[in-house]
């Protein structure tokens, strides 16, 4: 059986997926469509039904109800016609700590059906990737948390896959790595890969991803690109700074006059903050404040966040999401072919 993949196929559908461990619905009806070829965020707090959502569709857990295909392939029916076009990274570091990375990454390879010289020269280029050549040589037992992290990672992509799904790639990883560990995402698609990227953090979602989905409670409460979910919970802002704080009040009418809206004045002296819904007449308004007199030393846009967005979709902040361990998704339970 072939698994050569089409362009024009989805790298990812699904339809309706349920998972329910006793009386918890971790997934509850997931839908998911994701274009080959893109970076795939998936979104939302512990406990959401990331992880379990991932795990069905690398057939690491067999679906309760609802369908998924891989590149047009069946995760339920043809399970390793899948395994062959995907690679799975997880939340946590699966290496062995008595080898060295070396080692680690020289038998992960063996294991993909490189030869020798192929298995070292992919290990020696990632063990550079990740910044691990000083430690190639260590036990792992001897390596921090983040050293082993980027182990894991680095053996995830030996053999680089059509699909490559990233649960919580950048956990535990210092500002610096989680940097490099972008630009290895975003090479990773432009070499031909597709990425489906589960977060909580919402600035790697930003940066990284086509489209998002935000989960919640098991089920998909919002859906589309960044620009699309920001727009959703409502208009960018303009932002004003006069030069003379004497001119709020006449910049403040002057607002009103031509956006039509009211302006809020903020703690910080002579900055104002304007919903922009019409991007057309901010012009008219600095035609209107220059002819006027009023002069400003800052003048910006800003979009509501990914912050804003999941706020307003789940009730709560990002950063209160991502420490609430209340619930977490069920142990990955192996689906034997």
């Amino acid at each position: 059986m072939t698994t050569s993949t089409s362009p024009s196929t989805l790298a990812v559908r699904a339809e309706s997926l349920v998972k329910v461990f006793g009386d918890n619905r971790a997934v509850d009806g997931v839908d998911l469509a994701v274009d080959a070829g893109t970076v795939y965020g998936v979104l939302g707090p512990n406990g959401a039904g990331k992880t379990t959502t991932i795990n069905m569709l690398a057939t690491l857990m067999r679906p309760d109800a609802g369908r998924a295909e891989i590149f047009g392939h069946d995760v339920s029916r043809e399970p390793n016609v899948v395994r062959q076009l995907i690679g799975v990274t997880g939340q946590f570091a699966s290496v062995d700590e008595t080898l060295s990375a070396t080692e680690n990454l020289m038998i992960f390879g063996r294991l993909l059906g490189l030869t020798r010289n192929e298995a070292k020269r992919k290990a020696e280029d990632l063990l550079e990737r990740f910044s691990l050549t000083d430690a190639a040589r260590r036990p792992l037992k001897k390596f921090s948390g983040g050293m082993r992290r980027r182990l894991d990672l680095a053996a995830s992509l030996l053999a680089q896959p059509p699909l490559i799904f990233l649960d919580e790639p950048t956990t535990g990883l210092d500002p610096r790595t989680r940097g490099q560990m972008w630009d290895t995402i975003r090479e990773l698609v432009a070499t031909g890969s597709t990425v489906l990227l589960t977060t909580q953090y919402l600035d790697e979602a930003d940066q990284l991803a086509d489209r998002i989905a935000v989960i919640d409670h098991g089920r998909v409460v919002a859906e589309g690109t960044a620009d699309d979910l920001k727009a959703s919970v409502g208009t960018s802002s303009l932002i004003l700074r006069m030069s003379d704080p004497a001119d709020v009040d006449d910049a403040l009418r002057a607002i009103a006059q031509v956006l039509g809206v009211r302006g809020t004045l903020s703690p910080e002296a002579a900055r104002i903050t304007a919903p922009m819904s019409d991007p057309d007449r901010v012009t008219d308004l600095l035609i209107t404040l220059r002819e006027a007199g009023i002069h400003l030393t800052e003048m910006s846009v800003q979009k509501p966040t990914l912050d804003e967005v999941f706020l307003t979709i789940t009730g709560r902040p990002a950063d209160a999401a991502a420490t609430d361990s209340a619930s977490v998704d069920a142990p990955t339970e192996e689906v034997h072919a």
